[in-house]
């Protein structure tokens, strides 16, 4: 039985995310407004069904996605990219993979307790952000 996602989580933590965005190429303005907002992010997990919003203030990002199957994804409210995704399990942890013109590009996501971690890789830039289960 996989990990159970479902339910609001509320950021805690950032490391190296203005750093991720450089190297995404996103403009200077943007990034800064980026850093300082709170973000939430919402799961809705029926088994290898997803529905994953990022909220905030600034914008909003929605993606659905089923486990194992690939995609085209375009990143509008980020870089606005087209990436082929592909997210899998790596024992509890959610993997996705993105192939595009970023080299060493995806993200991790997996729960320890009531916390939600996420980490964002893009060519050598890796974020760490953790985020508390709202109940």
């Amino acid at each position: 039985m996989p990990a159970d996602f479902n339910g609001k989580w509320i950021l805690e933590t950032s490391d190296k995310f203005e750093d991720y965005l450089k190297v995404l190429n996103i403009d200077f303005a943007t990034r800064k407004i980026a850093i300082s907002l709170s973000q939430t992010k919402v799961f809705v997990q029926d088994g290898d069904q997803f529905d994953a919003k990022t909220l905030s203030t600034f914008r909003n990002y929605e993606l659905t996605f089923t486990v194992g199957v690939a995609w085209a994804e375009t990143t509008k409210g980020l870089d606005n990219r087209t990436v082929m995704s592909l997210v899998t399990w790596d024992g509890d942890k959610l993997v996705c993979t993105q192939k595009g013109e970023k080299a060493n590009r995806g993200w991790k996501h997996w729960i320890e307790g009531d916390k939600l971690h996420l980490e964002l890789t893009c060519e050598d830039v890796i974020c760490r952000q953790v985020f508390k289960r709202h109940i």
